[in-house]
């Protein structure tokens, strides 16, 4: 048997086309690693150094002294106990907010998806409308609202309004996420005798594994990286990391230490780089699992 010869020309391994892409990719990578690069080499050089000006030089004599003043002892007003005050405030604002935002979206998407709720469809659409109505349209009346409550300033104020503004796209995510769901497995388990919560819970949540990374990646960075519901809802014992870094660059008295503002922004940047470094390839997953499904 005769092996088939190739016919036609010889793809060519490098295109102009292919050196467009790869020349857009890594101005696109330079542009985004190149301030990081600056804020880690900064944080570890001492102010003598810095103030030599080279900007993107390795640290001639690597120090973790910025490290540790913006961790504990860097002014964030009034008080100079450093940026961990301001840490721990944002894990007991973000694990109650992720799970309940979570818990309430997945309930939602799952009633408006299985059980046609009479006029769901329109409740869907004014809750999604919230969506795209600028946060800063609500602060005033939600101050108003909180202050007649009694719980303006406090823990429990700031997780609600997370919980409320992470409905709309809670909601959304399950929604279309379950629409993928076949049918035929919410019909069978209504034929067994399942009610609302039971199908809730032993059919279609283990099933939304997927999902729940989206949500709790989406989440997790949306509430971490807040500033303007911090600032204005949590009260001043319970200020986020990012209302006490604002704190630490604009409460510097004589010379600005560059270093220790440099380490406090990485410091206040490591739980979300950490969770797309961690959870990166299942929040794809999700994603290709269906959370994007209509």
């Amino acid at each position: 048997m005769n092996a088939v010869v190739p016919q036609g020309r010889r793809p060519r391994h490098l295109t102009a086309g292919r050196i467009g892409i790869y020349a857009f990719l890594a101005t696109a990578a330079l542009f985004f690693l190149l301030p990081l690069w600056i804020m880690v080499v900064t944080s570890l050089k001492p102010m003598e150094e810095i103030r030599m000006g080279n900007i993107l030089a390795l640290p001639a004599a690597m120090t973790f002294e910025a490290w540790t003043k913006a961790w504990s002892s860097a002014c964030t007003g009034l008080e100079c106990n450093g940026i961990s005050v301001g840490f721990w405030n944002s894990v007991r604002i973000l694990v109650p907010s992720v799970i309940l935002s979570i818990i309430v979206g997945a309930i939602n998407g799952y009633a408006l998806s299985f059980w046609r709720v009479r006029g769901a469809n329109v409740m869907f659409g004014v809750l999604l409308l919230g969506a795209f109505i600028p946060y800063q349209v609500f602060l005033y009346p939600l101050v108003r609202i909180f202050s007649l409550t009694g719980i303006y300033n406090s823990l429990t104020c700031i997780v609600l309004v997370h919980v409320i503004f992470g409905l709309p796209t809670m909601t959304l995510l399950f929604r279309n996420y379950y629409a993928g769901l076949p049918i035929e497995l919410f019909k069978a388990a209504r034929i067994d005798g399942g009610g609302f919560w039971s199908i809730f819970l032993r059919v279609i949540l283990p099933m939304s594994t997927p999902i729940l990374v989206v949500a709790t990646i989406l989440q997790v960075t949306g509430i971490w990286n807040d500033f303007i519901f911090g600032l204005t809802f949590a009260g001043r014992q319970n200020l986020p990391m990012t209302v006490q870094l604002n704190n630490i660059v604009n409460s510097t008295q004589g010379e600005r230490a560059y270093n220790v503002d440099m380490a406090a922004t990485m410091l206040a940047a490591l739980v979300p780089l950490v969770v797309y470094f961690v959870s990166g390839r299942w929040f794809v997953r999700g994603i290709a699992a269906g959370a994007v499904k209509g």
